[in-house]
């Protein structure tokens, strides 16, 4: 048999695309004699090093090469890391897109933003239903996560039943009253399960995840005792933690204030679909903040990771058009730290304490729980499913190793446990559950903003070589945020600066103008400066010369 050829009509592929020896970009692909269904289409944000790179999806060339087989794709939940990718599948996928009806609406807003010249069918299932995709069944399964309308996916095929729990914890309490389908799970279980695939994030925390109802009476206390404002930030998807600020702002006599754009969408299209309710009179825009005593007011902002441009960055940098911090404030971090964003989030904590503020984070209060199932909740699933094979999926390679010894734990077979990461092909016959072979695999970086959303999916290499890279230098004195000089401006493959006089002067003063209008603070924080010059000399370019290249802002710190 061809080593690209379909499996034979008894066997399934089962093909990760991402999201095993990484966080983020989760991507499945299952495919049989007949077709293909994905599962996920997901990014993950860049690290560091990634210069000028806003976000990193899979290398999807596998799917584009099969695009005719592909029957279907489905989508567990409306988390960027497993939606994020999808817009990039749209100039090439003809086949319809099942999710939930909140994941759905999600996808709809990043549709609109890519409009691709054929539209995607778009299909909303509910949990228990069965749809089917080619010569694949799947039934959609209620779990419990920190975003609505999560699902696991149990999946019949020609070689056996597949389960995916997808991201699922085991929560008793919900605060949308939406329970784990134990019995659903079990009885899959009992009618036998031929392989596994687990969600492996927390697979290294012992113990249980605390319910997301726990987090209720440590921000109930703060909202009760506080004597000024309150600030909470937390992720924008986050629907159930910002339902609980609401009724708990509700409950202590407080008016509630959303800043951000990706949380006030989000909250949107909860309220549309009734997943979120704000009672009548309780929100106050922005700009009516000061009209609020101080004691009366709950701000809930995004921001949790220190993005430069994000609402609780610029509030901490006393940047934001509306909203002011004062001294005596309290901002409470209400998400986990990712990790690559220790300093960002320190470089705020400091500009709030400057403020004044006071600081609350997870690492001093319960305000924040995950949203993934710890050690023994893995376990849990392991013995609700009983699966012949098991594959941990989801995580880097230590935690995908970490659930494979909690797999052994439970009594499956140490032969029966699959470790394998992103491109290994996974072949499940009625014989054996084995790795037969590797398909191309990779990373793609994206250079785009909100505003840019048309086809900019470029590779790093490729986006230098097409439309070249700026460097704009600038000499801050950091302790004082004054400028030394004037910034200069070295460009390669975009323009010749001395044929270019002139635009290269004007690029100049625009760099010029921006660090300028830039408090001593702001300048004083090289990521802030740079997002800053990086938005201004980018918006210029385009619409000076049609071009976008790559601008990286290099900060000499004097």
């Amino acid at each position: 048999m061809p080593a690209d050829a379909p499996p034979p009509p008894d066997t399934v592929q089962v093909i990760p695309l991402g999201g095993l020896g990484e966080f983020g970009m989760n991507l499945t692909v299952f495919r049989s004699h007949d077709g293909i269904m994905v599962v996920d289409a997901g990014l993950m944000f860049p690290e560091q090093e990634f210069l000028g790179v806003d976000i990193v999806i899979p290398d999807m060339s596998y799917l584009s090469d099969h695009a005719d087989e592909v029957k279907g794709v489905v989508l567990s939940h409306g988390h960027e890391d497993h939606v994020g990718a999808l817009p990039y599948m749209l100039p090439w996928l003809r086949a319809p897109i099942y999710a939930s009806a909140y994941t759905l609406a999600l996808v709809r807003a990043k549709i609109k933003e890519h409009a691709p010249q054929v539209p995607p069918e778009l299909r909303t299932v509910t949990p228990r239903q069965r749809v089917p995709i080619g010569s694949f069944e799947v039934e959609f399964l209620q779990v419990t996560h920190s975003i609505p309308d999560a699902m696991a996916l149990a999946i019949r095929t020609p070689a056996g039943v597949i389960l995916h729990t997808c991201d699922f914890k085991l929560d008793q309490t919900p605060v949308d009253g939406r329970t784990f389908d134990y019995q659903r799970f079990s009885q899959y279980g009992d009618k036998g399960v031929r392989l596994l695939l687990s969600d492996s994030t927390n697979a290294e925390r012992p113990g249980f995840t605390p319910s997301e109802a726990s987090v209720r009476p440590t921000l109930s206390d703060i909202l009760q005792t506080a004597k000024s404002r309150v600030f909470v930030t937390t992720f924008g998807s986050h629907i159930h933690r910002v339902q609980q600020l609401i009724d708990l702002a509700a409950e202590h006599g407080r008016r509630i204030c959303l800043l951000g754009r990706s949380l006030n969408n989000n909250v949107g299209i909860a309220s549309d679909l009734g997943i979120i309710s704000i009672p009548s009179g309780l929100s106050v825009d922005a700009r009516h903040f000061d009209s609020v005593p101080r004691d009366k007011l709950l701000v809930i902002a995004t921001g949790t990771q220190g993005e430069p441009t994000s609402a609780m960055s610029r509030i901490a940098l006393d940047d934001h058009r509306d909203v002011k911090i004062a001294p005596d404030d309290l901002a409470v971090f209400s998400s986990r730290l990712i990790p690559g964003n220790e300093k960002a989030i320190s470089r705020m904590i400091n500009h709030l304490y400057r403020r004044g503020a006071k600081v609350i984070t997870s690492e001093d209060a319960p305000v924040h729980v995950s949203g993934h199932a710890s050690a023994e909740e893995l376990k849990i699933m392991l013995n609700l499913v009983r699966p012949e094979y098991f594959m941990p999926v989801h995580g880097e390679l230590r935690q995908l190793i970490r659930h494979a010894k909690l797999a052994e734990d439970t009594g499956i077979k140490t032969d029966h446990i699959l470790t394998v990461e992103t491109g290994t092909v996974i072949e499940v016959s009625a014989e054996a559950v084995r790795p037969t072979g590797e398909v191309p695999t990779g990373m793609v970086f994206i250079d785009g903003t909100l505003e840019e959303v048309e086809e900019i999916v470029l590779r790093d290499r490729r986006h230098i070589s097409e439309d070249g890279i700026v460097l704009p230098i600038i000499a801050i004195r950091m302790k004082t945020g004054t400028i030394e000089g004037e910034p200069e401006l070295i460009s390669r493959g975009f323009v010749h600066v001395d044929e270019s006089e002139e635009l290269i002067g004007e690029a100049t003063r625009v760099v010029m103008k921006t660090v300028q209008a830039c408090s001593a603070e702001e300048r004083g924080d090289a990521a802030v400066l740079k997002a800053k010059v990086h938005t201004d000399l980018k918006r210029y370019l385009r619409k000076t010369t049609q071009r976008r290249p790559m601008i990286i802002p290099v900060i000499i710190e004097i």
